[in-house]
């Protein structure tokens, strides 16, 4: 049962829950697709309604954010873990490589993308990668083209939000074969190791926003999404 935080749902499912689901729908040739939820996002589908629907109509909304579990303490939910994108992608590589779904990544920079899936496949030795594409290609109908024939079942698309929902939302029906599709914003850059993350003792309190913070000062603006969020779930009880 999903919950709803400002008219924007969020899934109470698990990593394990979802793999569960998906395994479930795939079997029944059902297509899903994943969209990491936060502050930030509930925030900005508060002031664009095409937000809010791209987020709504994701077969799995994921509270990646502390914010969202902080919220469903306040209104009593059943959300009690944080479900990161990054580490909802990473679920997926290893559920990919022990199920034999191949695999396709779009976006980033040529030398990131590339680089990911080298890191990628040292640690997943028997995972099919279908192909990739940079986040600078131009032909959309040939890139749709080239992953539907690529075989791929799951796809990773990394060009930011909403951008990437937006474009997964114009070509789902394009790529019957592809089962799963994930928005992943820049996890290319930390499977590339290009951006570091935050040392596990910040994840496990929820508090890599603070260690973004101190390495970047000027998301400040972007953090202060954080209260603002708060102070409507609170006054919405």
């Amino acid at each position: 049962m999903k919950e709803s935080y400002l008219g924007v749902d969020v899934s109470p499912l698990s990593y394990t829950g979802i793999i569960e689901d998906l395994r479930k729908r795939i079997a029944g040739g059902q297509q899903s697709t994943i969209i990491a939820v936060n502050p930030e996002k509930v925030m900005a589908a508060q002031r664009d309604p095409q937000v809010k629907e791209l987020i709504n109509a994701s077969t799995y909304q994921i509270a990646d954010g502390v914010g969202i579990l902080l919220a469903a303490k306040l209104k009593g939910g059943n959300i009690t873990s944080r479900v990161t994108g990054v580490d909802m992608m990473a679920t997926l590589l290893k559920f990919a490589e022990e199920d034999g779904h191949p695999v396709y990544f779009y976006g980033a920079k040529e030398e990131v993308v590339t680089k990911a899936i080298a890191n990628i496949q040292a640690t997943h030795p028997n995972i099919r990668v279908a192909g990739y594409t940079n986040g600078y290609e131009t032909d959309e109908a040939a890139l749709v083209s080239r992953i539907h024939q690529s075989g791929a079942k799951i796809l990773f698309v990394a060009l930011g939000s909403p951008k990437q929902e937006l474009w997964i939302r114009r070509n789902l029906q394009k790529l019957p074969n592809v089962q799963v599709f994930q928005g992943v914003g820049g996890s290319f850059d930390v499977f590339s190791g290009t951006v570091k993350r935050a040392p596990a003792a910040f994840r496990k309190l929820g508090l890599e926003w603070l260690y973004r913070l101190g390495s970047s000062p000027s998301r400040i603006k972007r953090q202060m999404n954080l209260p603002v969020f708060l102070m409507k779930v609170m006054r919405s009880r």
